[in-house]
């Protein structure tokens, strides 16, 4: 796909995550007014994460387009940065992350929606925003993956970052139900203490597997090794 379609592209991906944020942080929900505020959701920290992600893509391609028939040395190395930093966050937690809170939410969903996504939530967020959260990521993510290649850390240094991710955002569900003696997720209040370390460890291996499935998907769709 020719650059300009793709600048496009990331930028509209861009303003929807911008817009879906917006709305979000507007509802007046009181989980919302509790301790860890949003930040306490994996869902929207996953998009904090996609909306940083794709402005880096953004401003990576408006630096391209700028440096364009530039000799300037300086402005290259700059630029090699700044795609080294979009093509790591995508390697490590755009794909990771944005494929887990999919896959992972409708599953549960799927299975008994209130362990993830209790119906009185209908009442704050409309269906629109909630595929907004948890399935348009997907496919956005996809389309950056197809248009985009990306050049992945080494397998031992991009797995250590994303068990460090997935374990410190356990910690910090872990540390959240000490302060407030309530799961951020109901499903972990059915969830005996084994299980749930169980549970924990199965988490941090689905999401370092996903990261996997995202180095595989990427050499097959770019073909590296021609």
């Amino acid at each position: 796909m020719a650059l300009v379609p793709c600048q496009v592209l990331r930028a509209a991906i861009l303003l929807s995550y911008c817009s879906i944020l917006c709305n979000y942080k507007a509802i007046d929900m009181p989980a919302h007014q509790t301790y860890g505020g949003s930040w306490k959701f994996l869902t929207f920290i996953d998009l904090v994460i996609q909306a940083v992600f794709f402005g880096i893509c953004v401003l990576t391609d408006l630096s391209s387009l700028l440096t364009k028939g530039n000799d300037s040395q300086e402005q290259e190395r700059q630029l090699k940065k700044l795609i080294s930093l979009r093509d790591w966050m995508m390697a490590v937690l755009a794909f990771p992350v944005g494929v887990f809170v999919v896959t992972m939410f409708w599953s549960i969903y799927i299975y008994d929606r209130e362990l993830v996504y209790p119906k009185l939530l209908d009442n704050f967020i409309p269906a629109w925003l909630n595929h907004g959260m948890h399935t348009t990521v997907l496919p956005f993510v996809l389309i950056e993956m197809r248009t985009t290649h990306h050049q992945y850390p080494s397998r031992s240094c991009g797995l250590a970052a994303v068990c460090t991710f997935a374990v410190g955002y356990i910690l910090w569900v872990c540390w959240i139900h000490h302060v407030t003696g309530v799961w951020v997720y109901p499903l972990l209040e059915h969830l005996s203490p084994g299980v749930k370390v169980v549970f924990f460890a199965a988490v941090t291996v689905i999401i370092n597997m996903f990261y996997l499935v995202g180095e595989v998907l990427n050499n097959y769709i770019w073909d590296t090794q021609k």
